[in-house]
């Protein structure tokens, strides 16, 4: 009996996958980090285009997008001296754009 409890089957959830959605859905529970990811879903932009489209500070933006690549929820691309920022998981911009499908609704 004891084993039964000490093995997962494979339909729980194990401690790291329980992190990662939370911290998953804590990023996207955030109005700026939904906005940025939003826009990532057209095409890459730079920091500054970001910055110019959804009116924020730079700083803003770097570090909301530090948060998003720490969670591989976006990627980056340097060139030249400028870096790009896209979009890094389908599966996290198909709940995105599922909700905000819901909301609209």
């Amino acid at each position: 009996m004891n084993d039964q409890l000490n093995n997962q089957t494979p339909d729980e959830l194990d401690e790291a996958t329980l992190l990662t959605v939370s911290q998953i859905f804590k990023a996207l529970g955030d109005p700026t980090r939904i906005r940025i990811l939003h826009l990532l879903s057209e095409r890459e932009f730079s920091v500054s285009e970001i910055a110019s489209k959804l009116q924020l500070q730079q700083s803003t933006v770097s570090h909301q997008l530090r948060t998003l690549k720490n969670l591989r929820l976006v990627k980056y691309r340097r060139e030249k001296t400028s870096i790009y920022y896209s979009h890094d998981d389908e599966h996290v911009m198909n709940i995105l754009e599922q909700t905000i499908d819901h909301a609209r609704h």
